[in-house]
């Protein structure tokens, strides 16, 4: 079965050309032009992938993002952004919605088909490691609390003192970058300033030696010290 990608894009040929040039890679696309649309696309057809524009009417990429990863079996879900839009700020927020890669247009469409397999690879990797999967989560329960749980956690002792050093804050904060959630979001939901929440953020990722977010969402899947 060939990987599936969804290209979300309100610009005609933009989805166009990129559509058959995947295609023509041996890819199975499915497209939209909104946002609104493409988040039924993705818990309808459960893609591999998925491509976005930022700006669109509705729902934009930033907001499509952050409502996938709302959805536990979608957190892994690779995920790049494509947008004209290239200030550092608008970068961050991109990354902060929980997007894999920021590619500024124009671009290359072998340099988009290249970030793609890589994504596809890493995200083969996981799976593989965690028995995590959109299938696999559809055809079970679709909880990852009810997937196969052996494989999240290969050594409950370990697990279970990590998880009982960590702060009850420290929970909620890694509960909450599950969902892809920025600082000022998490910040607003726990009451608490962004540069607080970024330590936390710090005293996780030294309590778990994971070097950044995507790492230590990851392993708090692997290690089951989220549900």
């Amino acid at each position: 079965m060939p990987f599936k990608i969804l290209i979300v894009d309100d610009d005609l040929g933009t989805r166009l050309s990129i559509s058959d040039y995947l295609e023509l890679s041996g890819y199975a696309v499915i497209i939209a032009d909104n946002g609104q649309d493409a988040l039924a696309m993705v818990k309808a057809n459960c893609p591999d992938l998925i491509v976005t524009d930022i700006v669109m009417p509705g729902l934009n990429g930033y907001e499509l993002v952050r409502q996938v990863r709302q959805q536990p079996h979608f957190r892994l879900l690779p995920v790049i952004l494509l947008t004209a839009r290239t200030k550092t700020q608008e970068r961050i927020l991109g990354y902060q919605s929980g997007c894999d890669l920021y590619l500024p247009k124009p671009f290359e469409l072998e340099e988009l088909a290249a970030a793609i397999r890589n994504l596809l690879e890493r995200s083969q990797v996981i799976q593989a490691e965690y028995g995590l999967s959109c299938k696999d989560h559809f055809n079970a329960v679709g909880s990852v609390e009810t997937l196969n749980k052996p494989q999240f956690i290969y050594n409950q002792n370990k697990s279970t003192e990590l998880f009982s050093s960590l702060t009850a804050r420290e929970k909620e904060v890694l509960e909450l970058l599950t969902y892809g959630l920025s600082n000022a979001d998490m910040g607003h939901k726990l009451h608490l300033s962004p540069r607080t929440v970024e330590k936390y953020v710090s005293s996780l990722l030294r309590k778990t030696t994971t070097s950044n977010r995507a790492e230590l969402v990851r392993f708090a899947i692997k290690h089951g010290l989220v549900e």
